[in-house]
């Protein structure tokens, strides 16, 4: 695909679900990929597939929560490939339950990783793309920003965050650099692991096998955004099942 060739792409959360998926689509595309997560023996077994295909990939073990790591991940695409064309801010979590609940735990880890990363990836990428002259931000948001429902409040705000940062970040950015928002509706991913309340744990899992879209679908759609000419910038694409609401 035009424009993906050669590229430098860093993901976060991208040991599973559309982390995983983006990453071997760009990596059949021949992007280089820097693989960022918690989960290194999944990064590890990752990284491996990728390189069993004939494509790149080097992985750091990342928590997105510290500001460190995000940072040190940048670092090591600079590093080991003299340049970052696109980060791909995607890890995210979901614990959603009614706000009764007073889950206040919970609320701040959805701040700290859905919210807390993006930025961190900002401080770390936008100096570097600011050099090159050249960059592209993509940020994982969710349709749950679009239809508030009860039990999501936190969870669709933290997102809503992220759309306002990244629409900001857009205007800003100037003739050179790119910024996308992808909100993808319900995905089969196993996004429910994250929720600490069983009932909406459940619940969150069935409808995701019931109606999720395959993490190839958005994975397909920030492959689209980033495969643009460089004068081209796809600002938000929403993507959702068509049995969903």
């Amino acid at each position: 695909m035009i424009g993906i060739e050669g590229k430098v792409i860093a993901i976060t959360g991208a040991s599973s679900g559309i982390g995983e998926a983006t990453a071997l689509k760009l990596a059949g595309q021949g992007a280089i990929l820097v693989l960022g997560a918690r989960r290194e023996d999944r990064l590890a077994a990752l990284a491996q597939a990728i390189g069993a295909k004939g494509a790149t990939a080097s992985y750091r073990v990342t928590d997105v929560r510290r500001r460190e790591h995000v940072e040190a991940l940048v670092t090591h695409a600079v590093d080991t490939y003299g340049k970052l064309d696109v980060l791909v801010s995607n890890a995210g979590i979901a614990p959603i339950s009614p706000l009764d609940d007073l889950r206040v735990e919970d609320w701040e880890a959805m701040i700290d990783v859905n919210v807390k990363s993006v930025l961190y990836g900002i401080a770390a990428a936008l100096p570097v793309f600011r050099r090159q002259g050249f960059g592209h931000f993509v940020n994982t948001i969710s349709t749950a920003g679009l239809k508030i429902v009860p039990t999501m409040a936190v969870y669709a705000g933290s997102k809503n965050a992220v759309r306002t940062i990244t629409e900001g970040l857009r205007q800003e950015a100037g003739a050179s650099l790119r910024v996308t928002g992808i909100s993808p509706g319900f995905v089969d991913t196993d996004l429910a692991s994250s929720m600490t309340d069983p009932a909406m744990r459940a619940q969150g899992e069935a409808g995701m096998k019931s109606m999720g879209m395959p993490a190839s679908a958005v994975a397909d759609a920030i492959v689209f955004a980033i495969s643009q000419p460089p004068n081209v910038d796809v600002g938000e694409i929403v993507l959702r099942p068509t049995a969903q609401g």
